[in-house]
């Protein structure tokens, strides 16, 4: 079974706000969301590129993809064992 699932409950916990999908998703979205505005209220008729509103369509594209990455983490969350040692495995410079 894969450390992803949601078996390990009792196993361990999720890795939540610490999981980079989390953060890469909530930087992306805020972005796009924020290109998006623009792109909709403040670009004029000559700002667009050869009649593309760029700004609209990549703050669109990066508002799908932050939240793919936002339901990616959602709805396969990290798994952490709770025995989990920072530093790596026993005998390793942090398992002295």
């Amino acid at each position: 079974m894969s450390t992803t699932t949601q078996s390990h409950r009792g196993r361990g916990h999720r890795a939540g706000l610490f999981d980079i999908r989390n953060i890469i998703g909530a930087l992306l979205t805020v972005d796009g969301l924020i290109i998006f505005l623009m792109g909709l209220f403040g670009d004029t008729e000559e700002d667009k590129t050869g009649g593309v509103n760029a700004n609209l369509w990549s703050g669109l594209a990066l508002l799908v993809v932050g939240i793919a990455f936002l339901a990616w983490a959602k709805l396969r969350p990290v798994v952490v064992p709770d025995d989990f040692e920072a530093g790596g495995e026993e005998g390793g410079p942090a398992g002295h």
